[in-house]
């Protein structure tokens, strides 16, 4: 088929074909006597592929790559690149999302007050620019994607950050305690074994992660479980999906200011009497946290308080007064030093 048939039959131009050719996507037979392109059915599907990713908003660069691993065979890197794809579309979404709600902020003061001083459009702006950059500044300093394989392992044989594991999940699935026809989401599932536990009882389940390497861990354990790639600041789920968010052992890994975002996050996707579970490392409140990063110093365990200091530990009285704010009622329980467990359910 030459260069003119697939542009009518694709629907696009001729010159965007030979585009994407000089990037190297495609790589039609040219003919000896004339150098006419001519095209397979092989290059005809790739194409059309092309095509299909650049209307997901991927980049020449990404589809390039996802592209290479089509050509090995590889499903699981591939099925990386759309999942990462859908990520980022996501957080775009919730992006614009915010800039709606701040423009709709704009108009009711401007309905209310007839006019609009500098000051409210500053503090508007100034709310809609730090809430996307807390989504945007996280990174995974931590690399969970090379510990993914020994995941389960160190959780078993770490008796610090990881204490009580067992005993925490088992707490969550009876706090929550889940009903048949309910559908919960599990972020930051890591290898899933907080998931897991739900799926056991026959409740249906879905699950997040940062980490592609994790979830690939979690879908070799728990292949029929719905995962995503996906974060707390950008949860790949429309509004109102789910009747209860659980998370454990990962709600450290985000600033305070991250926090905050990530609990409107989980509240977007809940449904009306939506209920959130949170196992997780917290001090008690800031003065206890001072205390005991201070006591730590004295007695020269300066290499303890800096790995304290890289978790962000959540402070419980500050999770319990985001909760009061948005009208939920709560009850926790500390299982150790550290660890603590925050159930919330909406009045």
């Amino acid at each position: 088929m030459k260069i003119k048939e697939i542009a009518n039959k694709l629907n696009i131009s001729p010159r965007a074909i030979r585009f994407y050719e000089e990037k190297g996507l495609i790589s039609p037979v040219k003919q000896e006597h004339n150098q006419y392109r001519t095209f397979t059915e092989k290059e005809i599907w790739r194409l059309q592929t092309i095509l299909s990713l650049r209307e997901a908003g991927m980049t020449i660069e990404d589809i390039k790559k996802a592209l290479a691993e089509v050509d090995k065979e590889d499903k699981e890197e591939l099925l990386y690149y759309l999942e990462l794809q859908r990520s980022v579309m996501f957080s775009q979404w919730l992006e614009l999302k915010q800039i709606l709600e701040t423009t709709d902020q704009m108009i009711g003061l401007m309905k209310q007050q007839q006019s609009l001083d500098l000051h409210n459009i500053f503090e508007l702006a100034e709310g809609s620019k730090r809430l996307r950059e807390s989504r945007k500044n996280w990174y995974d300093k931590w690399n969970f994607d090379h510990k993914a394989s020994s995941h389960d392992e160190y959780v078993r044989n770490n008796n610090d950050e990881y204490q009580n594991y067992e005993e925490a999940l088992d707490m969550i699935v009876q706090w929550v305690s889940p009903q048949q026809n309910e559908w919960g989401l599990d972020i930051g599932t890591g290898t899933g074994n907080l998931a897991g536990k739900f799926l056991t009882r026959n409740i249906k389940m879905a699950a997040i992660d940062q980490s592609k390497e994790m979830l690939k861990q979690c879908r070799r354990k728990f292949p029929n479980m719905e995962t995503k790639l996906g974060n707390f600041l950008a949860i790949p789920y429309l509004d109102e999906d789910f009747d209860f968010v659980v998370t454990s052992f990962a709600f450290h890994h985000l600033t305070h200011k991250q926090k905050k975002l990530a609990l409107t996050e989980m509240r977007r996707v809940l449904k009306p009497h939506g209920r959130i579970c949170i196992a997780d490392l917290m001090f008690e409140n800031r003065k206890k946290q001072v205390e005991y990063l201070q006591d730590l110093s004295e007695k020269g365990m300066n290499n303890t308080v800096k790995a304290i200091q890289d978790e962000y530990y959540s402070i419980l009285t500050d999770l319990l007064e985001w909760f009061d704010k948005n009208r939920y009622i709560t009850k926790y329980h500390q299982i150790n030093d550290f660890l603590y467990i925050v159930y919330a359910v909406p009045i």
